[in-house]
This record gives C-alpha cells, sequence and structure tokens, in this order.
C-alpha cells in the first residue's frame, strides 16, 4: 500500500469480517455506531504527538470496493453467500470528523470520531490503526530531530533501505510533516509532490579504483549537482583532497561542487577539519553533508560541538521510530444507536470514554496552549475539567479562551475538506509547534500537558460503570 494507490478492503485483520458477519446475520448492519480513535502514551518520553495520516486514510477509504477476486476468497474461506451479496455493494457512507492532520495531540483526546453504521464503521478499524499509528510516530519522531537541528540546517530522509518494506513511502511523507526537507525515496518524491535528495554510495568509489576519477565521472554527469563522498579510503588525507582537486577542475568549467558527505568516524571532528581544507581553498559555498545513526540525541550532541554540518542525513532512526516501534493508538466504540457505551477494565486508564465527544484547546494569557478538556458534543465551555484518573485535580477554564479542534474531514462518504500535501501540513506544524510552550517540547522530562474532561462527561462515565459493576 503506497502512496495514491488502492487498498484492498482484506487489508485488515480477520475479526474485523467475522465481526461483520455476525453483525449481519443478527440484522444489525444498520445500527449507527460512534468510534474513537485515541492513544494512551506519548512515545521517545515526548511531551506531544504530531497527528499525521488522516488524508491517506481519508483516500483509502473513499475507494475502499471489494473486488470480485476479494468476494472469491472470502466465499473460499468459509464466508456465507448472503453476506458476500452484501459485501458486493458495499462503499463507506459514514462521517469521520477528526483533529487536523500535522496538529499536536495528547494521550486519551478522541483524535478522530467515525460514524456510520456498525459494519462499515467495524470494517475500516484496522486500515485507520495502521495508517495513523504508524505516520503519527514518525511525523513525531521527524519532529523531535527537526527541533533537535533547528531551523538553519536541512535534514534529509535517508530511511528507505531500513524501512518496513513499503511503509518506507508512508514513513517520508511523515517525515516531510514533521520537519524534513527532503527525502532520498524517488517513488515517495513522485507520490506526494516532495523535494528528493542523494549523493553517492561507496561502490561508486570502489568501481572506478581510486577516488580521483570517480569523482571526475561523477562531477561529468551532475555538474551542478554533485556530492561526494569522501570516507572511502581516508576522510582527510584522500577523500577530500581529492574532492578539492575536482572541485578546483569543475570551477575552471564554470562549474561548482555543491558538497561532500562524511558517512563514518568521529563526525564532529571531521567536519570541523573538512571545513578548515575547504575554507582554506576557497571552497566556502560547500556543504557538509554528514550521516551515520543519526538520532535527535546525535544531531543535538553535534551542534552543541559546534560542528560546522549544512545537511544531516537520518535514516535508520527517523524511519523506524527507534527506540520505539509504535504509537499505541486504539479504536474504541463509544456509542451505538446514540446510547454511549464504555469498555471497562481494572485498570481506569484503560476505561474508555462513552458517548459522542469534541476537544476544546484553551489558550492562556499569553496566547499559548494551555490545556485540551475532552467534553460531550453538545456542551458549551465548561466551567472546569477534571483530571480524568485523579478526581480531586481539577482546572477551572472560565477566564480562557478556546478553540474546538473537530473539523468534518468526510461526510456521508464524501471527503469535504481539500488535500493537503506534506510541506503545507509541515506549514500547520510549526505554527502549532510556535504556540506549545516549551517545558512541553523538550526531550528530558517534558512537562505534562494538561488533559481533562468536563464534569458531565466524568458523571456519564461514571453513571456506566455503576451499572455494570
Amino acid at each position: 500500500m503506497t502512496g495514491n494507490s488502492v487498498v484492498s478492503p482484506l487489508y485488515t485483520d480477520l475479526y474485523q469480517l467475522t465481526m461483520a458477519q455476525a453483525y449481519y446475520k443478527n440484522g444489525m448492519q444498520n445500527k449507527q455506531a460512534g468510534f474513537d480513535y485515541f492513544f494512551r502514551k506519548i512515545p521517545f518520553k515526548g511531551g506531544f504527538v504530531v497527528f499525521a495520516g488522516l488524508d491517506e486514510l481519508l483516500q483509502h477509504i473513499h475507494n475502499l470496493r471489494f473486488s470480485t477476486d476479494d468476494l472469491l476468497y472470502l466465499k473460499q474461506s468459509g464466508f456465507a453467500q448472503e453476506f458476500l451479496d452484501y459485501l458486493s455493494d458495499f462503499q463507506f457512507t459514514g462521517t469521520i470528523t477528526a483533529m487536523r492532520e500535522g496538529d499536536i495531540v495528547f494521550p486519551f483526546e478522541p483524535i478522530a470520531r467515525v460514524e456510520g453504521n456498525l459494519i462499515e464503521t467495524q470494517l475500516i478499524e484496522t486500515l485507520l490503526l495502521n495508517l495513523l499509528n504508524f505516520q503519527s510516530l514518525i511525523a513525531t519522531k521527524a519532529s523531535r530531530i527537526r527541533y533537535a537541528a533547528g531551523n538553519k540546517n536541512i535534514l534529509s530522509d535517508f530511511g528507505l533501505r531500513r524501512a518496513q518494506a513499503f511503509g518506507a513511502n508512508q514513513a517520508s511523507r511523515a517525515a516531510i510533516i514533521g520537519g524534513f526537507d527532503n527525502t532520498s525515496n524517488v517513488f515517495a518524491a513522485k507520490q506526494y509532490n516532495i523535494p528528493h535528495a542523494g549523493t553517492m554510495a561507496h561502490s561508486f568509489i570502489e568501481s572506478f579504483g581510486d577516488e580521483e576519477t570517480a569523482f571526475r565521472a561523477y562531477a561529468e554527469a551532475f555538474p551542478n549537482d554533485s556530492v561526494f563522498l569522501v570516507d572511502t579510503y581516508n576522510t582527510l588525507y584522500s577523500g577530500i583532497p581529492n574532492a578539492v582537486k575536482v572541485a578546483k577542475e569543475m570551477e575552471k568549467q564554470g562549474n561548482k561542487l555543491k558538497g561532500i558527505r562524511l558517512d563514518s568516524g568521529d563526525l564532529a571532528y571531521l567536519s570541523k577539519k573538512a571545513r578548515e581544507i575547504l575554507d582554506y581553498d576557497g571552497l566556502h559555498d560547500v556543504k557538509i553533508v554528514v550521516s551515520n545513526q543519526l538520532d535527535e540525541y546525535v544531531v543535538k550532541s553535534l551542534l552543541e560541538q559546534k560542528a560546522p554540518i549544512d545537511v544531516f542525513g537520518v535514516g535508520t532512526s527517523m524511519i523506524t521510530g527507534m527506540p520505539d516501534a509504535a504509537l499505541d493508538g486504539v479504536y474504541k466504540l463509544a456509542y451505538i444507536n446514540e446510547k454511549p457505551v464504555l469498555k471497562i477494565s481494572e485498570n481506569l486508564q484503560k476505561t474508555t470514554l462513552p458517548g459522542k465527544k469534541k476537544v476544546l484547546r484553551y489558550f492562556d494569557r499569553d496566547g499559548l496552549f494551555y490545556a485540551d478538556a475532552i467534553v460531550l458534543a453538545n456542551e458549551s465551555d465548561p466551567e472546569r475539567m477534571i483530571n480524568p484518573f485523579e478526581k480531586h485535580k481539577s482546572l477551572y477554564l472560565k477566564d480562557f479562551q478556546c478553540e474546538e479542534l473537530h473539523y468534518t474531514a468526510m461526510e456521508n462518504g464524501k471527503i469535504v475538506s481539500p488535500s493537503e500535501n506534506p510541506s503545507q501540513l509541515n506549514k500547520r506544524l510549526k505554527t502549532r509547534l510556535n504556540l506549545l510552550p516549551v517545558e512541553h517540547q523538550r526531550f528530558d522530562y517534558p512537562h505534562i500537558y494538561k488533559v481533562g474532561i468536563s464534569e458531565k462527561l466524568m458523571n456519564l462515565r461514571d453513571d456506566l460503570l455503576s451499572k455494570h459493576l
């Protein structure tokens, strides 16, 4: 599943289909349901999550159809013919309201709400979780790396070869949303209109036998877009001197070397030495690109050491969301036929919030984000919000301005909001991060952002709990 390709409705967990058949056989297909998407834990020990993947989800849901081959496979798998006849005309006709892609979100908030008949809302669960969890994880990781790099340095996504198969395309999109500038992934660049960038491999140098010949050949092929990899043999005594020599030849021909890349060794030390050599030879405009197992902490360390690096090529750590393998987003039933329902757990944090809800974001007196309140959809601004797990903690909201975070993204199966490219979504993220106090953005022990529920929502949850206990 990549880019704008059509995904099969069989891209799901088996139990979605078995439950759907059981609903159908029990005449429940027309019952109306509402599901919430939310997560419980912020990855990377961070202070926020970047919401990503919504536009792709909407596109896939809009085009979701069971093909003849899909139905034949299900028939061979033992599904009932009358249910397959129902699926032959399947088309999502529900409504999705959500927070905007590129916004910052927090635990337990209903980031997206899916409404429709019970079967269609159930059948899209796996697809929704697959897309939103993964892209939000990668966008969040990318935003952390951008925070470490600051606004001056260029960030390149070099992760394709280390990604989980075709998930790389999704990850490259999410990386741009999170703050990267370009990608080495040519397919993703084409699909999402992302700038692409790349240099050369050590094999290119080795295939020519010596660096000077290799650099010269590459410069002839790309006279104004060459970045030489200088660490194949000896960075300081071979790679950089040869790069300088060929760069001087290029200047005589009216061309310029774009940059050099360091892919091993002490990157802080080597980048400083490289800058000295390049500047000594008048190559002040030649950029220094570094790669090799970078993450937000390595980038932060290199810049603290005043390493004169212009471009960071980040691969494995970003594309796989290291060290957290997944965002723990879940999709839970909140109401059926307008009747609130909830899942109960011995752990209150795993007891869901019932009913149709919305999220209000409050601003402090400086215009910065202050707190988010989860309230019932028909509520006006509550006077206070309550910690959902510690009722003795509350926050008065009466004197603060707020905005509602949900908007209608899909209505009656039709996408009603214009599509935005990853760069546009990153602009939104930048705007929102500028409103998030810095204590929530730092890497070490970030402040926990306040998220609470209204008194009416708390009472609804407690009433339902008492009926089941």
